[in-house]
């Protein structure tokens, strides 16, 4: 008889091979760190003697589940920020949280505590995408779990590189010092096209295939990506990637719920596999991935939770039903991807998913020992029916909670015993997390107390202040006032005609402070342009406005505190849903400008006709940037005397920004 470590017995042992055994009573001998018996238990027991005899009579034997897409570090940011849309979460809330507070020691205890909730729910491989990789390997490693660990890499600064050529050397260091292990995959993790470019897509995949380690990407995942993928790069977001060559590679696509019918073809294609994730797709109003059509055309689905910030667990129980009724509601077919089909992927195909399917995903001899044992006796899974293989599987994605898990064990491994966590100390864990998130939550607190922190906080923002010496005058005649311009013979630096909407964010309270989103088309010649001779040459701009006067000249010229401005990279519907405004006030106006040197100063003359609101009427608009007390009086001279020479009357002059003449309000 062979030796062995550890043998359990007495339980239905659920295989998931390719002939779907299932031993009742079955029993799984483990050596080391792999399987090598498994079936009926009276002849595993003629086979091996074990220096450990585990008898999990009446209970389940199944393979450990694969969480095959997660963010395991943002446990700690649970719950932070919900009922938002995906790019007002992820741009408005988890990225500057992130970019303040994840550091090696966050991902440490963030990673830890998802290891507890993963085991407790048995999972015992999960695919990850963050940041500080190495900080998470070290404790993946620690607690006895296996994952694959994605680096994440993006066209702009991360928690852990300042550029995305740091982010690339990182990734080759981490390959470097985890390639290999017994436990770890080490992976390379653009976030998603849409955040990186051609250039790092393509050293992405150059690097996965120099190291032969998988990429793990976000695509597809929602309906806007797809729209702006086709405009920005020709091609929906899997045909791009594929053209780029990441298919080459090892890919682990995540989400795909708008893949198109073509697409699917080409990760069947180049064996590539996808993470399902149903809870994310729903909270975050993402839609419904066609899992169906992707498994009919061989493509391997695993199911994975996504990151706790966004789901907001990590149990693979309530993924499991949700993607077993989802496509049952969308096809209203009940016969569509039945029970065991849905627990497959969460073992053997999550495995696939990932191209891990020879070591892990099954209870098969040579395989690695990662299994799970499932009580059945409370009270949701009792009574237990017989009556065609098929009823197991029905219980343990109907039925069966995480609560119901008893014992895991990876790589031969014993790390969760009667639901004991054996290598977590989780009230440590527990106490660390609460201290991290007391601090994130006194961040936030401040955050979204302040108008200006939490406008910096989406970045891009030129963080100085600057101060204008500024004019309004109501003019019924701006041809007139153009032609007197154009004969007082002043340098024309620049000379523009646009059409701007601008969108007034107002808030009740506070310091004054409001939000315009400008939508700023300049008119301008260009050959082919159309019967007019005319192109549109559209910019987009947030800039963030004092609304305080810090002095006031003669003829009503004032001294305005101005502004924090960055270009309005997302849409007005984004910073409609990430300011929550509590009033609104459009603007549009045709304007001209000039930029002009007068006496040896530079000014702004801005024509302004008004067309809506309706009746607001024409306006001549003068400003100069200033950055002393003496040059602001100096400038102040000037405007009046060149308010003079335009023919304009000073009493006309008003106090105010255009928004307050809508609202009649003072400034």
């Amino acid at each position: 008889m062979r030796q062995v470590d550890t043998l359990i017995v007495g339980g239905d042992v659920v295989t998931m091979n390719a002939k779907r055994d299932i031993f009742s009573p079955g029993a799984v001998a483990i050596k080391d760190s792999k399987i090598v018996a498994v079936g009926p238990e009276d002849r595993v027991r003629q086979l091996v003697e074990a220096d450990e005899v585990v008898d999990v009579s009446g209970k389940l034997v199944i393979p450990g589940f694969v969480n095959a897409h997660t963010h395991v570090p943002m446990t700690l940011l649970r719950g932070l920020a919900d009922d938002l849309r995906l790019d007002v979460w992820l741009l408005g809330y988890m990225m500057p949280v992130e970019r303040e507070f994840v550091g090696p020691d966050f991902v440490d205890v963030g990673t830890r505590l998802g290891c507890a909730e993963m085991l407790l729910s048995g999972v015992t491989t999960f695919n990850d995408m963050y940041y500080f990789e190495e900080d998470v390997a070290k404790a993946t490693a620690e607690v006895g779990m296996r994952a694959i660990l994605g680096e994440t890499v993006l066209k702009f600064p991360s928690p852990d590189a300042g550029s995305y050529e740091e982010s690339l050397a990182r990734c080759r260091a981490f390959i470097e010092e985890w390639k290999g292990h017994e436990l770890i995959t080490p992976a390379i993790a653009p976030h998603a096209p849409y955040t990186t470019t051609d250039q790092i897509l393509t050293d992405v995949r150059d690097l996965a295939l120099e190291m032969d380690v998988p990429i793990h990407i976000h695509l597809s995942e929602t309906a806007l990506e797809v729209t702006d993928a086709k405009r920005d790069f020709g091609a929906p977001p899997i045909e791009y990637v594929d053209r780029l060559g990441l298919t080459e590679a090892k890919l682990i696509a995540a989400h795909c719920v708008h893949i198109e019918p073509h697409e699917i073809k080409i990760l069947a294609g180049a064996n590539a596999g996808v993470a399902h994730n149903p809870s994310s797709n729903l909270k975050l109003a993402s839609g419904f991935a066609p899992v169906v059509e992707m498994r009919a055309a061989g493509l391997p689905v695993g199911i994975g939770t996504d990151g706790p910030a966004s789901n907001n667990d990590l149990d693979m129980f309530e993924e499991a039903r949700l993607a077993s009724f989802l496509p049952k509601a969308v096809k209203s077919d009940p016969t569509v991807l039945p029970a065991q089909d849905v627990f497959a992927m969460m073992t053997i195909e999550g495995a696939k998913s990932l191209h891990m399917a020879q070591e892990i995903g099954s209870l098969e001899v040579g395989k690695l020992a990662d299994i799970v044992v499932v009580d059945q006796d409370a009270p949701h899974a009792t009574p237990r029916f017989h009556l065609t293989p098929n009823n197991v599987y029905s219980h343990l994605v109907y039925a069966a909670h995480a609560s119901d898990v008893r014992h895991v064990w990876v790589h031969g491994r014993q790390l969760l015993r009667n639901r004991e966590l054996l290598t977590i100390d989780l009230p440590k864990v527990q106490t660390r997390a609460r201290e991290m998130a007391q601090r994130i939550n006194d961040f936030m607190s401040q955050r979204e107390g302040s108008l200006l922190i939490k406008t910096i906080a989406i970045g891009g923002f030129e963080q100085r202040e600057t101060y204008e010496v500024q004019v309004k005058v109501r003019a019924s005649d701006l041809a007139g006032v153009e032609k007197r311009l154009q004969e007082l013979g002043l340098e024309v630096i620049k000379h523009s005609v646009r059409q701007q909407f601008d969108t007034y964010f107002i808030f009740e309270g506070g310091d004054n402070r409001y939000l315009r989103y400008r939508e700023d088309n300049q008119l301008g010649g260009a050959e082919g342009a159309g019967p007019t001779g005319l192109t549109v040459h559209p910019s987009y701009t947030l800039t963030l406005m004092e609304g305080i006067v810090e002095r006031e000249y003669q003829d009503s010229i004032i001294l305005t505190r101005s502004r924090y401005t960055a270009q309005a990279t997302y849409s007005l519907r984004f910073y409609r849903e990430y300011f929550h405004p509590d009033k609104e006030i459009e603007v549009v106006k045709w304007r001209t400008r000039y930029r002009v040197t007068y006496e040896g100063d530079e000014f702004a003359i801005n024509l302004d006709n008004i067309t809506r609101p309706q009746g607001l009427g024409s306006f001549v608009e003068i400003k100069a940037r200033t950055w002393s007390a003496s040059d602001a009086e100096h400038k102040a001279d000037l405007i009046s005397k060149l308010l003079r020479e335009l023919g304009l009357n000073p009493r006309n002059s008003i106090r105010a920004e255009y928004t307050h003449l809508v609202t009649k309000s003072p400034l």
